[in-house]
């Protein structure tokens, strides 16, 4: 992938999408690709997970969050609520309960360490980092990331023209 130094989460998200069959061979084998922003409904309120996976090896659920910035204690919180709720309405009864990663742009060890000491759920916190530059193999093939941001900028604004379309047909 290649994205600005300056990106949004959103921008991460779709990059990684566009590329999931290379995202899902870095996460390693068995892995299948679910959805992302996944739609999880408590008390009438949405709640969305940026990437949710299946390992077939363990038989579970991976919810992968998606952070631009430094890890936070408070983004293990998020997580727990978030495989709490796919314990309960999503996970079938014969998978083991869900995992989740909370990929950061940077984390400081001790941080993560303390903020996860107590954690009931099993959840890791990695970092990405980004590649200055194609290698020359790729760059015939792929757009720079100067053309990816503009796609990913009128992709955003079609999707907002067809949700405005949308919602007039009502």
């Amino acid at each position: 992938m290649e994205l600005a130094d300056e990106h949004s989460e959103r921008q991460l998200e779709h990059a990684l999408i566009e590329n999931i069959r290379n995202f899902l061979c870095e996460m390693g084998y068995s892995f299948a690709f679910l959805g992302n922003q996944f739609r999880l409904t408590v008390d009438d309120e949405d709640f969305f997970i940026d990437l949710l996976l299946f390992q077939l090896e363990l038989q579970c659920l991976v919810a992968i969050e998606l952070k631009i910035g430094d890890f936070k204690p408070e983004y293990k919180g998020k997580m727990e609520f978030y495989l709490n709720l796919l314990n309960d309405t999503v996970k079938l009864p014969k998978e083991n309960d869900a995992i989740g990663i909370i990929i950061c742009k940077n984390k400081k060890r001790t941080i993560v360490e303390y903020a996860l000491k107590t954690s009931v759920h099993p959840i890791g916190v990695s970092t990405y980092s980004i590649s200055p530059a194609l290698p020359e193999s790729y760059k015939n093939i792929l757009p720079d990331g100067k053309t990816i941001a503009q796609k990913l900028q009128t992709f955003d604004l079609d999707r907002a023209d067809e949700e405005v379309r949308t919602d007039e047909n009502w």
